[in-house]
């Protein structure tokens, strides 16, 4: 067995007398040994080369170098007195003459844990003790040495350090708790230190996040013993954050509270944060986060990323926050003012998670519509007056539904209505005119054959109403109308002028409309013979009364003055006279002809207007 020699100078002393040469001694300062195993202590010294004794003793202490302090005696080399704990224990293994003074102690039980000093006798006054000693510690479980920081995925060795300093009981190293480490392998070497031998056992692994906090062992045994000594150490296996928990994307209701949870297993604990897309909501070191959003809003939407680091590494989870909420009252662009032709585009836009159905309708009917989509636009490539209106953009989903109204407005040129016409009564002729059209018209009548032109401003002849878009002028003409009487109605707007001449119809040939041709033969034949039975009865009654009936080819026509419109019946905007458009005349009497045929015209005023008479009875 090798020894590690340290040097140590000595000078000059007297020690119960005075020595002539250097003394000094070498032996391992520290030295182990399991209880009830043997150890032994390698010593060597040196004295003097000036003396030369012709014998050399030699004595160890225990715990003091100092004879008058009276320290128990491990071992003596003169005689066999020594202390009682070491009766029977000791022996020396050096040669003194060979300046060896190797001891082993055998039994070793923990009163025997201390320092050993080897005194040198050569005779006489030539004693010394040297102050060089060795510290004896008494074990019962192996060292287990591990690497300063075990990391994930890095090899690591652990050893098993037996101490190996007694020849007769050789230590057997085995492991324990080991077998599915993975990549696991097992050598020993023994090494010297300090002048002192050991045996170690290395186990070498790959360690992963799954070993960490797992105890390991070594066993030392003897053979032909029972002595048994084993030691355990907890690994420590550092490795990066790894999130074990944390929720999945999920969808909520807006008002509603969420939590937020990301549990991480790492190994030092880990800084964990919480972040909506780049801001940091929450962090803390341990082992999970938890983020509370109470009562949340659709501003809280989006991404959401739990990020765990050490200095091992760093590991992040992200998962989408979907806040479900009905569609905002809806957004139109504009209320669209708009002349007739022009293209016109409407958009209508609102905000909901699911995004929203939108449909515009007008008059309850739905004229374009958008599933699924934030904006509709409603389109027309030329608009009309028709389009003209109230819409309503509607937006739903299954939360909720909100609406807005609004508005298209469509300017366009006068359009004279069906509506517009003359009707000619006995002693009237009434001629209405209605238009269509944004701006509103002004509407003037015409009456070209009597170069007049009249407007509502005379209210004698016009009166004039409003309804929408539409406005609604009549003209009242009272007394004589001559055959080649026409009425024009004229409506003007910024955006143009529209004429139209109004067509005739009369009262009796509404009438006889209604009765139908076959009625009208019945109800003609019905007076005829009225008035034939009428007038062969007054014959009867009175042959000589004589008949005064005065005929005419072409009798007037009454137009009554009791009629009056609305409105100042004195004022002409034109200022014209106003017998350019009245005319009264009596009334004659004629003979009735009913072989005559009845003519029509359709500027007279009534269907019989040409066969007028009056029946007078006496």
């Amino acid at each position: 067995m090798a020894l590690f020699h340290k040097a140590f100078p000595i000078f000059w002393m007297l020690l119960e007398g005075v020595l002539a040469g250097p003394w000094s001694a070498w032996m391992p300062s520290e030295i182990s040994a399991f209880e009830g195993t043997c150890v032994v202590i390698p010593c060597r010294f040196s004295y003097p080369d000036e003396l030369r004794p012709s014998a050399v003793h030699g004595i160890w202490y225990f715990n003091s170098p100092y004879p008058k302090n009276y320290p128990p005696v491990v071992y003596k080399s003169r005689t066999n007195i020594v202390h009682e704990s070491y009766m029977g224990r000791t022996r020396l293994l050096g040669d003194l003459i060979f300046r060896n003074c190797t001891l082993q102690i055998s039994r070793l039980s923990p009163e025997l844990t201390g320092k050993y000093y080897f005194r040198g006798d050569l005779g006489g006054y030539n004693q010394y003790t040297y102050p060089e000693h060795s510290n004896l510690k008494i074990i019962n479980k192996p060292t287990i040495v591990t690497p300063q920081e075990v990391v994930e995925g890095s090899e690591v060795e652990v050893s098993c350090v037996v101490p190996d300093n007694c020849p007769e009981m050789k230590p057997i190293v085995s492991w324990m708790n080991h077998d599915d480490l993975a990549e696991n392998s097992v050598y020993g070497q023994v090494k010297e230190n300090g002048s002192t031998w050991a045996l170690v056992s290395m186990l070498k692994f790959l360690p992963s996040r799954e070993n960490n906090g797992r105890e390991v062992g070594c066993k030392v045994t003897y053979a032909n013993t029972t002595f048994e000594f084993d030691g355990f150490t907890t690994l420590d296996i550092k490795y990066m954050p790894r999130i074990t928990q944390v929720n999945s994307s999920v969808e909520v209701i807006q008002g509603t509270d969420v939590v937020l949870v990301c549990s991480v297993d790492s190994n030092p604990m880990a800084v964990i944060s919480w972040l909506r897309e780049e801001d940091v909501l929450h962090e803390d070191v341990g082992g999970n986060l938890t983020l509370h959003l109470d009562n949340i809003t659709y501003l809280e939407d989006g991404i959401y990323t739990c990020v765990a680091e050490n200095i091992h590494g760093k590991e992040n989870h992200s998962l989408a926050l979907a806040v479900m909420y009905a569609p905002w009252k809806p957004v139109v662009n504009v209320s669209v003012v708009a002349v007739e032709g022009e293209p016109v585009s409407i958009l209508c836009s609102s905000q909901s998670n699911p995004e929203p159905t939108i449909t515009i309708y007008k008059d309850k009917k739905a004229v374009t519509m958008g599933v699924y989509q934030n904006q509709v636009t409603l389109e027309f490539a030329s608009v009309s007056h028709e389009d003209d209106g109230e819409y309503c953009c509607i937006a739903e989903n299954q939360f909720g539904q909100r609406s807005t109204a609004f508005n298209l407005t469509v300017e366009f040129p006068p359009i004279i209505l069906q509506e517009s016409k003359c009707t000619a009564a006995r002693d009237t002729v009434q001629c209405i005119c209605a238009a269509k059209s944004n701006p509103e018209s002004v509407i003037t009548f015409e009456l070209p054959t009597r170069n007049v032109t009249v407007n509502e401003t005379d209210r004698e002849f016009v009166y004039s109403q409003k309804n929408g878009y539409t406005i609604t002028s009549i003209l009242t003409l009272r007394g004589e109308v001559d055959s080649q009487l026409y009425i024009v109605c004229s409506a003007r707007n910024l955006y143009g002028t529209k004429n139209q001449q109004l067509q005739f119809h009369h009262s009796n040939s509404l009438m006889w409309a209604k009765v139908g041709p076959v009625g009208a033969v019945v109800a003609f034949a019905i007076l005829i013979a009225v008035v034939c039975y009428v007038s062969q009865t007054r014959k009867k009654k009175n042959m000589n009364e004589s008949s005064s009936f005065m005929q005419t080819e072409n009798p007037p026509v009454v137009f009554s003055g009791d009629y009056r419109t609305p409105g100042n019946l004195e004022k002409s905007e034109y200022g014209r006279d106003k017998r350019l458009l009245t005319k009264d005349l009596g009334i004659d009497y004629a003979n009735i002809d009913f072989t005559k045929l009845s003519t029509k015209d359709s500027y007279t005023l009534t269907e019989e207007l040409a066969e007028y008479a009056e029946i007078r009875v006496k």
